[in-house]
C-alpha cells in the first residue's frame, strides 16, 4: 500500500500567496484542454491560455539537488518559493560524496526570470517539511510534518514564531497548543489569523491569533459512509490544504475524500465541492488485492483565479496527476489539463499550486516528481 504521500510500501501505515493572485487554463498540444479562468477583474466568459514553460526555472547553481518539493508558494513581488525535504536519493548521495552534486537549500526563492535569488536552511528548521505560505507581510510560513511545528520566519531565514513543540505530537486531536503533522497553513490578511490543517496526525482546522494564541478548531476523523455523505466535520484521511478566498470562506482540501470542504472563519460549515467522489476510496479493496496500495484521493492543493470575485479553483489532483478547474459556485470540475509523466507538461505526485499575477501558473510535484514546473500565460482564448 501507500503511505501518506503515496509511496509504495509493504507495511500498512496509518501551499501560496497571501494575495492568492493566478489562474491558468490550457496548455500545448502535449497537454489536455482546461476550461480555467480569465486573468482580469471582468466577469469570465473567456479563459486564459497557458503554455508550460520548459526553461523554467533556470539549472539551479553550485550543482545543487532539490528533494521532493514539498510545497511553493507566490509572494507580493511574484518571486516564487519553494520548500524541499533535501531528502536525496541514494545515487544522489554517491554524488554528493564524489563532488558531483550538492544538496540545495531547503527553501529558495526565485524570480520570475527563474533566477535563484535568495536561498536558506534554517538551523532549527522543521523537519519533513510540507508547505509553505507568505503573507501579506511577507512572512514566510513552513509546515513541519515530521515533527508537530509550524514556524514562520523572515524573508532572510530568521525564526520569527514557532507554534508547536519539536518533536511532541498531539494524539488527541484536541491540543490547543500541540501539532500533530501539520500539512499546510494561511494567515488571514484581514486580521492575522493563522489557520492550519493540522491534518496528517490529526484530522482539524486549528486557528490562533498572530501571537501563536490559542481561538478555534474543528474536524475529526471520519468514515467511508460519512464521506460518501459529505458529512460535515468529518475528514476521511489527510486534511491537506487551508486557503482562504475573497469571500471570506475557509476551503479545505480532504484529499481523500475528494472533496473541499467550505466553512466559515468560525468553523460553521457551508458546503461541499467535489473533486472526483469516490475516486478515494470506491476501488480501495480491489487496489490492495492487486498489491497496489490504496488510493490516496484527488483534493490535494488549491488557489483561486485572478478575477475580483475569484469565479475559479484551482484544484491539484496526485491521485490522477491532473490539475483540475471548479467554478467557486459549483460543486464540481469544469475541466481539467495534465497527465502521468515526467516530460514538460505532466505531472507525478502532483502536489501544491501557486500563481502569480500574471496568471502563471506553478505547481511543485513532491516523492517521484521531485521537482517545480511554471505554466506561462499565453492571452485569452474563448
Amino acid at each position: 500500500m501507500h503511505d501518506h504521500e503515496g509511496r509504495l510500501i509493504t507495511a500498512p501505515m496509518s501551499r501560496r500567496s497571501a494575495l492568492k493572485l493566478g489562474a491558468v487554463a490550457v496548455a500545448t498540444p502535449a497537454l489536455s484542454a482546461l476550461i480555467g479562468s480569465a486573468a482580469s477583474a471582468a466577469p469570465l466568459s473567456v479563459t486564459p491560455n497557458v503554455v508550460v514553460d520548459p526553461l523554467w526555472p533556470k539549472p539551479l547553481p553550485r550543482k545543487w539537488i532539490t528533494g521532493e518539493v514539498a510545497g511553493n508558494a507566490v509572494d507580493s513581488r511574484d518571486h516564487v518559493w519553494t520548500v524541499n525535504r533535501r531528502n536525496l536519493t541514494e545515487k544522489e548521495r554517491r554524488m554528493v560524496l564524489e563532488g558531483e552534486a550538492q544538496p540545495s537549500p531547503a527553501v529558495i526563492e526565485f524570480d520570475q526570470k527563474g533566477d535563484v535569488v535568495n536561498s536558506w536552511t534554517a538551523p532549527i528548521m522543521a523537519d519533513g517539511l510540507h508547505g509553505i505560505f507568505v503573507d501579506f507581510e511577507d512572512n514566510v510560513w513552513i509546515a513541519g510534518n515530521g515533527d508537530a511545528i509550524v514556524q514562520k520566519y523572515d524573508m532572510s531565514g530568521n525564526l520569527l514564531m514557532q507554534i508547536g513543540t519539536k518533536g511532541v505530537f498531539d494524539t488527541t486531536n484536541h491540543s490547543t497548543t500541540l501539532l500533530n503533522r501539520p500539512s499546510d497553513m494561511y494567515v488571514d490578511p484581514t486580521n492575522g489569523d493563522i489557520y492550519i490543517s493540522d491534518g496528517y496526525g490529526n484530522r482539524r482546522v486549528i486557528v490562533f491569533d498572530r501571537t501563536g494564541s490559542f481561538l478555534r478548531m474543528w474536524g475529526e476523523q471520519g468514515t467511508v459512509a460519512e464521506a460518501e455523505a459529505g458529512a460535515p466535520y468529518r475528514f476521511l484521511q489527510v486534511v491537506h490544504s487551508v486557503n482562504i478566498g475573497v469571500d471570506g470562506l475557509v476551503y479545505v482540501s480532504d484529499r481523500k475524500g475528494d472533496r473541499i470542504h467550505v466553512y466559515t472563519k468560525q468553523g460553521t460549515f457551508v458546503r461541499n465541492i467535489w473533486v472526483r467522489k469516490g475516486v478515494g476510496w470506491r476501488r480501495d479493496a480491489e487496489y490492495i488485492a492487486l498489491g497496489l496500495g490504496a488510493a490516496i484521493g484527488t483534493a490535494w492543493d488549491l488557489d483561486f483565479s485572478t478575477d475580483r470575485g475569484q469565479a475559479f479553483i484551482h484544484n491539484t489532483d496526485g491521485e490522477e496527476e491532473l490539475s483540475w478547474t471548479i467554478r467557486r459556485s459549483a460543486d464540481g470540475p469544469e475541466g481539467n489539463f495534465g497527465r502521468g509523466g515526467h516530460m514538460p507538461g505532466e505531472f507525478t505526485f502532483l502536489h501544491t499550486i501557486a500563481v502569480d499575477s500574471k496568471g502563471n501558473l506553478y505547481t511543485a510535484e513532491t516523492v517521484g516528481g521531485r521537482r517545480m514546473q511554471k505554466f506561462k500565460a499565453q492571452g485569452n482564448r474563448p
